[in-house]
């Protein structure tokens, strides 16, 4: 064929192999065509168990390094131990059910065409002789086509290796899949005997043998189990007509567990008696398909069990995840509120009717499990944390960015993976530290977030949710490689989707809990989702579930209707009363009040709607959908301001009978959040993505002679910090800035003067741990912000030359509204006394949260989705 080098790929750092047609053979059709068709093969399929293609050069195929040695090495030093060799042979079916689903049929499976790597992995090598059953993979001459090898288009040529060919191959007949269902048996038979089973002085003497002699499986040891013998014997069959006919069926026997051995067959059955042997199998055969149907229409063997728990009145209904459950099944973990008016986690054994708070967890959110269930991991004001279920101190790991952790997941091998910008998926080791690569690499003008990760059992991927905020009942279910960061789609139209041990997937859509069949290696679904349950909580806006699962099968979730409370906004006074404002139709985020109160602009599926509250109608201003937001108001209120995707900073009139005008270009990133003007608008406050990664505030003057078309002048940078800078908010008055900061560790909010002056000086407004988005009363004594869980704070304030005085906040009302992240959520209205805002529903007015267990739910599982 050529030669393989082992080589090094200096962009991406990772050793490959390079297979190598030399020039001497460029003239060879036939070893073109193998070599082309290789290439083409190899790239049709993505399989764990097949040495993939990464690229094609001249007469040269990149492709996967495996380490490690072939399975012809242990074969010649002797028998393979059973308990070893199944789980080879069972990768081996695997991959060859892959490739015969894809319509290719590998021609060349032998011990030496199989690696094995440390781990235990195998990989099926070489598909140079590989051929697609159904049609060319590419059109042309089929004398040449890549389908075919050296002309083997008619009958009499005999293609592949002598020993492990089937005997029809061997005549040099048309081959199918059973071909390599031979060629299999072969291979399990010579790993089990360690020894040939066809071998001859000469080519000719093999394939004569293959032709003619029975397959010898009294050699077989005698504590071969009598299903792989059962299975050897249809695997071996030479008229390929009774041969096993897919090898999936080979996959099925042995992912069973092993049957007590039974001493190898001394002696054929006298023909007289096969009548009466076929009659009985008959029968049995008869009496099973009888037992099966039965068996169909009967319960499952451990019925499925639903019930209730109170969780107490102390139990708090969390916007995103409530309840998750221990991995054994026999510990659950939930916020409470504890005396101190404090949101922290609880812990409480099955058994057990109290709960245990964990100290530490102070303002903790979307809690996760460690696999051996003694460790939770959470997030909790800009940091992720871990803390034992025993109590102790937690443990900071790292921050989080921008308020943006969407949900984390805890590997085997110590890995965490977790969403911390709302958008990329980051490793971090779980000793701490700081967070490794974002996966996947995506366009920093792209909308498209990854978020609540899961790993599947292979440890090396992880399942995630990819959508749009607001839009993710339409996400896509993703598995995404930790080594090479590609992106798979599994299942399109649906969010949170979950991996469970019995061998499905889950996942919500249009408020309905579905499963499918999952095939956790290929990475496919398999067959039709069914609705399996109707009323889980779920939230189209930031994909999350309320939802978890043990892997001895519990369900645990939260009631509800699936939800997005990103299409409607209200109306919230003081002492919490709510009055619907609008609902729109689509992802509605950023809403900002014009300086009357009579209307409201809003980024609606990405574009800038304006809406008029006296007459219910809505104007779009831009038509781009690219993820437009921040619209800032002129303080006249005849413009609108707001941050493109495309990158930079528009103006545009608010009656949309403009032109959207590109104030400032944002180097590319559409990283900025206009904040807010000056009382003379000639003045806009910003934030923008830094040197770092962190926003800085920024200012920009605006020549005004001409309105509809201002002249930016230089930007000036306002604030920078160690942290992230963001929110600017200008006072009514124009004498201070009040922001958000998380230069002294979480977020807060504090307040400067503005312009800076000389003598400096900056104030404290909040006073808890995770607060953000001041915002200005109109009165000119009273200031508010929103902490990370919801919660609008309000505080009085003086002011007298340059020093600022705050009083301590206090709650403005309750209960909380939706948050969205770093982006604006709610804005006050020109009188003060009430906010624009998203309403939430969950756990409003309850006394406690209840949660459903269903006990058995795998089994449930597999009677629908058998």
């Amino acid at each position: 064929m050529g030669e393989v080098w082992r080589a090094t790929d200096t962009k991406l750092g990772r050793d490959v192999a390079i297979k190598i047609l030399p020039e001497a053979f460029a003239a060879d059709p036939d070893r073109m065509v193998r070599f082309t068709r290789e290439a083409q093969v190899l790239a049709s399929l993505n399989h764990p168990n097949i040495a993939a293609i990464y690229g094609v050069e001249e007469r040269a195929l990149v492709m996967e390094l495996v380490e490690g040695q072939t399975l012809a090495e242990p074969i010649a030093a002797g028998a393979i131990a059973i308990e070893e060799a199944l789980p080879v042979a069972r990768q081996i079916a695997e991959a060859l059910e892959y490739a015969h689903e894809k319509g290719i049929i590998h021609r060349d499976l032998k011990p030496a065409n199989v690696k094995i790597t440390s781990e235990g992995r195998v990989k099926v090598l070489d598909f140079g002789l590989a051929k697609a059953m159904a049609g060319d993979i590419a059109s042309g001459d089929p004398m040449s086509s890549p389908t075919l090898t050296m002309r083997a288009t008619t009958v009499g040529t005999i293609i592949g290796t002598a020993a492990y060919m089937s005997p029809e191959q061997a005549k040099g007949k048309p081959v199918d899949r059973r071909g390599d269902i031979w060629a299999f048996g072969v291979v399990l038979w010579e790993m089990l005997t360690g020894r040939q089973m066809y071998s001859g002085e000469t080519i000719s003497e093999t394939l004569a043998s293959v032709i003619k002699d029975t397959p010898d499986l009294a050699a077989l040891p005698a504590a071969t189990p009598p299903a792989i013998r059962r299975l050897l014997r249809r695997c071996l069959e030479k008229d390929p007509r009774r041969r096993l006919q897919a090898i999936g069926e080979a996959r099925f026997i042995l992912e069973e567990p092993p049957e007590e051995a039974a001493p190898a067959p001394v002696a054929a059955p006298r023909r007289e008696m096969l009548p009466w042997a076929i009659a009985g199998m008959l029968a049995i055969a008869a009496l099973a398909a009888g037992i099966v149907a039965w068996r169909a229409t009967r319960p499952p063997d451990r019925p499925m069990m639903r019930f209730s728990a109170d969780l107490g009145p102390d139990a708090v209904a969390a916007s995103r995840i409530t309840a998750i459950i221990s991995p054994d099944g026999t510990r659950i973990v939930y916020p409470v509120r504890t005396t101190a008016n404090v949101v922290q986690l609880a812990s409480r054994l099955m058994d057990q009717s109290k709960a245990i708070v964990l100290p530490g967890t102070e303002d903790a959110r979307d809690p996760f499990f460690k696999p051996d269930g003694q460790w939770i991991g959470f997030f909790s004001v800009g940091k992720m944390k871990k803390v034992s279920v025993q109590g102790g101190a937690a443990v900071a790991l790292c921050d989080s960015i921008g308020a943006g952790d969407r949900g984390g997941a805890w590997g085997e091998d110590g890995t965490i993976v977790a969403t911390l910008d709302a958008r990329h998926l980051f490793r971090i080791p779980e000793a701490g530290g700081r967070p490794e690569n974002p996966l996947p690499k995506i366009d920093p003008k792209e909308q498209t977030s990854y978020r609540w990760p899961q790993f599947l059992p292979d440890g090396e991927t992880v399942l995630a949710t990819a959508g749009i905020v607001g839009t993710f009942d339409e996400a896509n279910i993703v598995a995404i490689s930790l080594k090479t960061g590609v992106v798979k789609i599994v299942w399109n139209g649906g969010y949170y989707g979950r991996y469970l041990r019995s061998g499905h997937l889950t996942y919500l859509h249009q408020g309905v809990l579905f499963g499918v069949r999952f095939d956790a290696g290929r990475l496919e679904t398999r067959g039709t989702p069914v609705p399996i349950e109707s009323d889980i909580a779920g939230n189209t806006t930031n994909g999350g579930g309320q939802l978890d699962y043990s892997r001895t099968g519990t369900l645990v979730y939260l009631s509800g209707k699936s939800n997005s409370d990103l299409h409607s906004l209200a109306w919230i006074d003081a002492v919490g009363k709510t009055v619907s404002a609008l609902t729109q139709a689509g992802a509605v985020l950023t809403p900002r009040l014009s300086p009357d109160g009579k209307a409201v602009a809003m980024s609606v599926n990405g574009d800038i709607v304006v809406y008029d509250m006296q007459r219910s109608v809505s104007n779009r201003i831009t038509f781009s959908a690219a993820a437009n937001r921040f619209p800032v108001w002129t303080p006249d209120g005849k413009h609108i301001v707001y941050s493109a995707a495309t990158g930079g900073i528009f103006w545009t009139r608010a009656d949309g009978s403009s032109q959207p005008q590109r104030l400032f270009d944002a180097r590319g990133t559409g990283a900025t959040g206009p904040g807010s003007f000056t009382p003379d608008g000639r003045t806009l406050a910003f934030s923008q993505i830094g040197d770092g990664n962190d926003p800085d505030l920024w200012t920009l003057p605006l020549d005004l002679s001409d309105p509809d078309h201002p002249k930016p002048g230089k930007p000036e940078l306002f604030l920078r910090t160690p942290g992230i800078d963001s929110d600017p908010a200008i006072s009514p008055d124009g004498r201070w800035l009040a922001y958000t900061t998380t230069e002294g560790g979480p977020y807060q909010v504090y307040v400067r003067p503005f312009p800076p002056v000389a003598s400096g000086g900056k104030w404290l407004i909040s006073s808890a741990n995770g607060a953000y988005r001041p915002i200005w009363s109109r009165n000119g004594r009273d200031l508010f912000y929103e902490t990370i869980d919801g919660h609008i704070m309000a505080t009085e304030y003086t002011a007298k030359g340059d020093t600022f005085s705050a009083q301590t906040p206090r709650p403005w009302c309750d209960p909380p509204v939706v948050t969205t992240g770093m982006l604006p959520n709610i804005d006050l209205a020109p009188d003060g006394k009430r906010f624009l805002a998203f309403p939430s529903e969950i756990g409003a007015g309850k006394a406690s949260v209840h949660v459903t267990f269903l006990v058995n739910f795998f089994d449930e599982l597999k009677r629908k989705l058998p």
